[in-house]
């Protein structure tokens, strides 16, 4: 399938879900006071987003099933292995409210101005009332997932994984922020921090449906894994796109963690071989770099190897998180997994 069909269908998956997830979140988010809280919490969630993670959450749910969803598909009572129900699009939603909970906390620790095109929670709002919102969404993601009708036991369980994916997220915000003032950074702690910064939530999107619906431990631990592997290929990528996609496209200065100075996978290795990665740009912010800069400097690491290097591990993550998947039946919604991990590293591009 060429890479324009794949993206095709997997935008036609997402919208589809995308409608039901946003749904669920007016009913299971709804206002109360006081209204300033809540407005914030549902500011993020209103701004936008494809509703990815929610999206895998549902599909490995509906492979595991064997049912092959449609407009009238009721997640709000969907079946576990053992044929009890369960509310799956609570599920769903708690880990989009634990993505909106992490992007708020990301533009504070950042002072970003601008989230999905919009002004920032705290940029909106203000700082206090964003980390109150944040603090909010966190608290309803748990609400949520300890109450969709799962069986106890593996509600704990489901539990115990989504707590355990929000330490992990902390911990690779930190070793991000710790970065910052380190200058031998190696690929391989890079990779270990975008594991616990950013992939750690699409394996727990899809392992934790699994959880609920009573499946062993080899089918949760390979979906985590299918997970993990996807997330991380998605955040290398974004490594590449960021050099490589022209800004028009992007909706942002290519270049742009170049001149910001951020360490990617593709500066790590670079460095690796001998590049002055800090001389390659040297404007003081996106805006004032020319695209004739970027373009040096995109030869130069092209030159090197290093944005090679990135893609082909981007490609090869991709290719190892498909392989987990074999321990589901298959069907349609295992198909549209498997694209949706070409997809992150593509995103239309």
């Amino acid at each position: 399938m060429s890479q324009d069909a794949t993206a095709e269908r997997v935008l036609a998956a997402v919208d589809q879900r995308r409608e039901r997830v946003n749904a669920a979140i007016d009913e299971d988010l709804p206002m109360a006071d006081p209204e300033r809280l809540y407005e914030a919490t549902r500011y993020i969630l209103e701004a936008g987003g494809k509703r990815l993670r929610p999206t895998a959450a549902l599909l490995v749910a509906e492979a595991l099933a064997g049912v092959d969803a449609d407009a009238t598909t009721d997640y709000r009572s969907f079946p576990a292995l053992d044929g009890e129900r369960f509310d799956l699009m609570r599920t769903a939603v708690s880990v989009e409210v634990i993505q909106s909970f992490t992007l708020i906390h990301d533009d504070i620790m950042d002072d970003d101005d601008l989230r999905r095109g919009e002004p920032a929670v705290h940029r909106a709002y203000d700082t206090e009332t964003a980390i109150l919102a944040g603090d909010t969404l966190y608290a309803k993601a748990f609400e949520l997932l300890s109450d969709t009708g799962a069986d106890p036991a593996n509600t704990v369980e489901a539990v115990n994984r989504l707590a355990s994916a929000c330490t992990r997220i902390c911990e690779g915000q930190s070793l991000d922020v710790e970065f910052e003032t380190r200058d031998d950074v190696t690929p391989e702690e890079y990779l270990e921090m975008v594991e616990l910064k950013t992939a750690v939530l699409y394996g727990a999107s899809a392992a934790i449906p699994a959880v609920l619906m009573g499946a062993d431990d080899e089918t949760v631990e390979a979906l985590y894994q299918y997970g993990v592997d996807s997330g991380r290929a998605f955040q290398i990528q974004d490594d590449v796109l960021d050099l490589t996609v022209p800004s028009e496209q992007l909706g942002k200065q290519r270049g742009s963690d170049l001149v910001e100075e951020k360490e990617t996978l593709i500066t790590l290795h670079a460095r690796q071989q001998g590049v002055d990665v800090d001389a390659l740009v040297s404007a003081d912010t996106p805006a004032e770099v020319s695209e004739a800069a970027v373009e040096d400097a995109v030869a130069t690491l092209e030159a090197a190897g290093s944005i090679d290097y990135a893609r082909e591990m981007a490609e090869d993550l991709t290719e190892r998180s498909k392989e987990r998947l074999s321990v589901l039946p298959e069907g349609p919604a295992r198909d549209l997994l498997a694209d949706l991990a070409d997809y992150l590293i593509t995103r239309g591009y």
